[in-house]
């Protein structure tokens, strides 16, 4: 079983016991998240789709860890100006292990 969840503007396949990491858009404060935008759900080879997200579906997640990503740079040079920006982002990141996918 498994199902493909939306979060913050992008798609995930997840299963049972998987981790995900995400943006720090869903609160991490509590140690469990439920995950309510379920776009397809995957049991005994029978799929489920929604429209755009199925309604009585959903995903419960708890919080392993908070974690910064990668650093990405964004350099600015402007030719015979003498001008030049270097900037770096730690986009703060959330991981995730799915407890259920849970279908009524």
């Amino acid at each position: 079983m498994y199902a493909i969840v939306e979060v913050g503007n992008k798609q995930y396949r997840i299963a049972q016991n998987d981790q995900i990491l995400v943006e720090k858009a869903v609160s991490p404060r509590t140690q469990k998240v439920s995950l309510d935008k379920v776009l397809l759900v995957v049991k005994d080879k029978k799929a489920q789709f929604g429209n755009p997200y199925l309604k009585d579906a959903r995903v419960q997640c708890e919080v392993v860890n908070q974690v910064k990503g990668k650093k990405k740079i964004a350099y600015k040079c402007r030719r015979r100006k003498s001008s030049r920006t270097k900037r770096g982002h730690r986009q703060k990141m959330v991981l995730l292990r799915v407890k259920e996918v849970v279908v009524k």
